[in-house]
Parts: C-alpha cells; structure tokens; sequence
C-alpha cells in the first residue's frame, strides 16, 4: 500500500507535466493501459522487491488519471454543472474501495491473490477500450506546454487549496483506518461487522459526494464550510458513539463522510484557481488525498500509543478537519 501511495504522489505531477500536450482522452488511454501494464506485472511478480516495485510503478498513473479525467467530466457539462460532473467521477472511485476492495480480497482467498491483480489488469483494459469507445474528442490546445503546466506551482490559492486536502481530509482517513481495529477490539464484533461498517462508510461517501457536487455547483465555499466544519463536529461526536455500540458506531460513522465531499469541492476549486495549468493542479489533488492518507492514520496511531482507545482517532480526525478549514479560509 505504502508503495502504491508514493507511486500516486511521485506520478501525478510528473505524468501530468510530461504529458501536457497530448490530447486528453489520448493522455487517458494511455495511463490506463500503463496502469494494465503495472497491475498484470504485479500478478507476475517472482519476489517481494519485484512486487514492490511494481506496486509503485502502478501507483504512478493513478493521480493524473483522475485529474485528467474531473477536466474532461467537467469540460462536457454546462458551468454550472461542473461540480455535480466531478462528483460522478468521484463516486466511481468510492465504489470501487467499497465493492472492489472487498471483492479482490474475497477472490485472493479463493483463487490467490495474483488473480485479484490480473483481474485489475483486464479491467483496466476494459476501461481503456471504454474511454476510446465513449470519452469525447480533445481539440488541441497548441499553446500546452509542461512549462506552462509549472506555473500552478507558483499560485499559492493551488497550494493552499492542495493543503486543505491533505490535512482536512486526513481527518476522514484517521477514523476510517481503525474501522475494523474499533469493532473487533472496542465492541466485540465480527468479521460480518466489519464489512458492514465498510459498507455504511461506502455509502455515505457516496450521498455526501453527490450531495456536495450540488452544493458547490450553487456555492463553492459553503460546500466547503459543510464538508469540513459540520464534518468537525461530527467527528467530535464519533469517539461517544463508537464506544457505545455498533448501531451508534454505524450511524456515527455514516456522518462523517460528510467529509468525503471535500475532494469533489476542492477539485473545483483548483479548476477555478489554477488558471491555464489545469492539469498539473487536477491531477495534485489526488497526490495531496494520498497525503491524507499517510497523515490521518500516522497521527491517530500516536494518540493510539499514548493509551487511548481506537475510537479515539475521532478527535485526531476533528483537528485535522479544523485545520483543513482553518487553511481553506487563509
């Protein structure tokens, strides 16, 4: 996982700078191809250090096809629509974490786990084909250049945008990671539990998504204000209600992604701030959730440490939204 995730961070800016001047249903294609490539090698792999590599190179597409991918949703809609595009494309991502994750694990149990990774790999053909078939054609921009890609990184709207994703978010991934450590270990509960707690979350991602893409298509940054600051106080609430049962928990969990929002709302955003370096600023957005990813879990694990319970890595999530929405403001 760690190296997938640096894979992503390393990936997205430089992917996207690199392939500046190509068409984007083209730049699409092509990395997922590589990322079809990568994921068969990985089923492949002879060892652990050859997995591992290939576990990186695989992350490498990831960001900027995302990235890529928000621009063309959002190119193919009236303005005022853009965000409600964006979301649909953040969705796929959700459902496949809720469903396909479950799912790989499930067949790597029954068939191996190589097959999970080929099974990656035929579908990442299959979306490849998909986008050639359905994805609309790119006109040329022949004023692109991975110059003009670079000047989003002396914006500072980008890089505060960038930074309320991977703090604010984090708070999200600070709970999300001890889902099953705080049913198993905190209330007792099952295996079936967990999956059901996995399922609650899934779901709520996706409303508080979709939710959030209404929003911002009528106000930027009271979605944000709704992501971050209700999902603040949510959080504060979760460490209550994620010792007091596994319905509480559920429910409690539910709620607070209400933060899950905050991706759709600050690829907006970058579209907005970034001015003529769209790419390099849609496809940063992803490296910065895989930040995210790495900080919210790192500073729970400390409070963990300390001697707290597991449902305390709600309060470590408040602080990281309230800072995220601190940053947001600035």
């Amino acid at each position: 996982i760690s190296a997938y995730a640096l894979g992503v961070v390393v990936g997205a800016p430089v992917l996207a700078v690199a392939g500046a001047r190509l068409r984007k249903r083209a730049m699409l294609i092509w990395l997922m191809l590589a990322f079809a490539v990568f994921n068969t090698l990985s089923a492949l792999a002879p060892g652990y250090a050859s997995f591992t590599l290939t576990r990186f190179l695989s992350g490498l597409p990831h960001g900027a096809y995302f990235g890529v991918s928000a621009l063309v949703a959002a190119s193919v809609v009236p303005p005022h629509k853009r965000a409600t595009a964006v979301a649909w494309v953040m969705m796929g991502l959700t459902i496949a974490t809720t469903i396909g994750v479950p799912a790989a694990s499930l067949m790597s149990q029954i068939t191996g786990w190589r097959s999970a990774y080929l099974l990656v790999g035929l579908l990442s053909l299959a979306t490849a084909f998909a986008v050639w078939r359905k994805a609309p054609p790119s006109p040329a921009d022949s004023a692109a250049s991975p110059l003009r890609e670079l000047s989003a990184l002396r914006n500072r709207q980008v890089w505060l945008t960038l930074a309320t994703g991977a703090v604010g978010f984090g708070g999200f991934f600070a709970v999300y990671t001890y889902i099953a450590s705080t049913v198993q270990t905190t209330l007792g509960g099952s295996e079936t539990a967990v999956a059901v707690m996995l399922g609650v979350a899934g779901l709520g991602m996706t409303v508080f998504n979709l939710l959030a893409g209404a929003l911002a298509d009528r106000h930027l940054n009271a979605s944000a204000f709704f992501c971050l600051g209700l999902g603040t106080l949510l959080l504060l609430l979760y460490p209550t209600l994620a010792a007091s049962g596994l319905w509480p928990m559920a429910l409690g969990l539910f709620a607070i992604c209400v933060l899950g929002g905050i991706s759709t709302v600050l690829q907006i955003r970058l579209m907005s701030v970034a001015g003529e370096a769209q790419q390099l600023a849609a496809s940063l957005h992803h490296a910065a959730f895989n930040v995210a990813n790495a900080v919210g879990p790192f500073l729970a694990a400390q409070v963990l440490l300390a001697g707290y319970g597991f449902p305390a890595s709600g309060y470590v999530g408040a602080g990281l939204s309230a800072a995220g929405l601190a940053i947001y403001m600035l």
